[in-house]
């Protein structure tokens, strides 16, 4: 595994390795006969469903690029199923498939259950100087009962977020996180805001938007206007299903998908439905999203902590909880960045099969940069997993559309859920998003993000080796976001707030912990340009020397 990539001051830019489209990584390409593999891959998706009837293959040059082959590989591929009658070339409306190979009934594919032997790691950890322990539980971490919510990732010599000035403290460090922390450090002033999970809302396509706006007022009936379908819109769930299938390698009809005002309503439908199936605890990630964490409790579930290593979240310690569903972020876990290896997803189908219920967040998995893409775990294990998605990273939280694909015991209770909680999502955000989705729009903002992003990671990476060369960096494959823990004794709430006095807005990464652990910070890099960054990551380096 690529664990560490090495020491330095900064971390070497790599290529993304593959591409969302179909999961194809450029690993698995043959040394001779490229085009022949990938007509054989296409035509295999056209047949399985993942590539339906009117579904948009990529710009030829895209595919290329991301593959890291010749644009004549994927031309001719392309040419081969145009002559089988698969695909017709449109000039401006790209290439489309057209037509389904004939599979006698009865007939498997094959490709469904396939699973990759390894997942990469992705969630590498670069060393800015020398490696520090890491962020899972070593072997002499409490065992699961020992925990309590409140339990602090760090000791603290002084009341957490009063500043070493003696002035006046940082609202949202002053006390253990409460249900309004997010709020209170939202609103809380700053000059450079690292808020983990936050994007770049000034790249929202408008131009984009507006033109698919325009199209969908234009064609759409009175009927349309009245109160619509409490599961989302059929055209949203369409193209959302056709979305999952070409992006994050799962397959789903249009009526498994429940159009929900993102994770958030996901988790909060979830409630009701898993107490009536007899589950009162959520096993989480340690450390993982405190958020998640606060709505689950919010629903009076427990939430016991479960410590994630570098292959993802440690499945011998989440059977001795004895919980029957567990929380995961497999993707590119929050908030160290860790992709769940192939061996430890392998680890979780089983214990899934024994009953277990996994309900997956598929955080950050369109943003990728040092990876090869992984299949969701849904793709994996359609019954046994509830999977979970949103735009909010990808477009923006505003629009509060997010989609959940449940197993089937539990699909009925969580449309009466949605119908009974709000009559379904508004219906227009949701049939402009389709034809985002169906035109292609939605695939040329993600290619545009992702560069724009990789720029500001680096930033923050080359940064980070300037101003804190001390410290260790995770997750910086994918994501939104960067992990920092570093060796000063000092803990990190009071990091967080001194910096917060000083105009940089950070979250400490004790709050995302139940068990013990370094002292980090989780530095969102995404909305924030590179002069800025480095600016930042100034500050929280003189400030942890002063505290240090």
């Amino acid at each position: 595994m690529d664990e560490e990539r090495g020491t330095g001051a900064v971390a070497v830019e790599l290529p993304g390795r593959g591409s969302d489209f179909l999961q194809l990584a450029a690993g698995e390409l043959p040394v001779g006969g490229k085009a022949e593999w990938l007509a054989g891959r296409l035509r295999e998706a056209i047949a399985d469903g993942r590539l339906a009837v009117g579904s948009r293959l990529p710009p030829t040059r895209v595919l290329a690029a991301e593959l890291r082959v010749s644009r004549g590989v994927i031309t001719e591929a392309y040419r081969r199923l145009a002559e089988d009658g698969h695909v017709e070339g449109r000039r401006r409306g790209g290439t489309v498939v057209v037509a389904a190979p004939f599979r006698p009934a009865g007939t498997w594919s094959g490709h469904r259950s396939r699973e990759r032997s390894e997942a990469p790691s992705g969630g590498a950890r670069v060393p800015l100087r020398r490696p520090l322990p890491g962020t899972s539980a070593a072997p002499g971490t409490p065992p699961p009962g020992t925990w309590s919510p409140d339990t602090p990732g760090t000791r603290s010599r002084r009341t957490p977020g009063t500043p070493p000035s003696g002035g006046p403290p940082a609202t949202p460090f002053c006390h253990a996180p409460g249900a309004d922390v997010f709020d209170a450090l939202r609103n809380a002033a700053a000059a450079v805001d690292f808020t983990p999970g936050k994007p770049d809302l000034t790249t929202f396509p408008r131009t984009a938007w507006l033109r698919a706006e325009r199209a969908v007022l234009a064609e759409l009936s009175a009927e349309h206007l009245g109160y619509g379908d409490p599961r989302g819109a059929p055209a949203l769930r369409r193209a959302v299903a056709g979305w999952l299938a070409r992006m994050r390698g799962v397959r789903a009809d249009p009526d498994e998908v429940l159009i929900v005002a993102g994770t958030a309503q996901a988790l909060t439908l979830l409630h009701p439905v898993l107490r009536a199936d007899g589950i009162d605890t959520v096993a989480v990630e340690d450390p993982g999203s405190l958020g998640a964490r606060q709505h689950l409790h919010n629903g009076g579930l427990t939430t016991p902590p479960v410590p994630v290593d570098a292959d993802g979240v440690r499945v011998d310690v989440l059977r001795a909880t004895g919980a029957r569903a567990v929380l995961l972020t497999p993707a590119h876990q929050f908030p160290t960045g860790v992709v769940t290896s192939g061996e430890r997803r392998r680890e979780l189908l089983a214990w899934a099969r024994d009953g277990g219920l996994i309900l997956e967040d598929d955080y950050d998995a369109e943003h990728r940069y040092d990876r090869p893409p992984v299949p969701a775990l849904r793709a994996l294990l359609a019954d046994r997993v509830c999977y979970m998605g949103s735009v909010s990273k990808l477009l923006a939280p505003a629009l509060r559309i997010g989609w959940l694909l449940a197993p089937p015991r539990h699909r009925a209770a969580l449309i009466d859920a949605k119908r009974f909680n709000d009559l379904g999502n508004a219906v227009l955000p949701q049939l402009v998003l389709a034809r985002l989705m169906d035109s292609g729009g939605l695939e040329r903002h993600l290619r545009l993000l992702r560069r724009r992003h990789r720029s500001r990671r680096d930033a923050m990476i080359a940064a980070l080796a300037e101003h804190l060369p001390g410290g260790t960096v995770h997750g910086a494959a994918a994501g939104l976001h960067l992990t920092v823990t570093y060796a000063a004794d000092v803990p990190d709430t009071e990091v967080a707030a001194a910096a917060l006095e000083r105009g940089v807005k950070c979250q400490p990464l004790s709050w995302h912990r139940q068990l013990p652990g370094p002292p980090g910070l989780v530095l969102g890099y995404a909305a924030t340009a590179p002069g800025a960054i480095a600016e930042g990551v100034a500050v929280l380096g003189r400030t942890l020397r002063e505290l240090s």
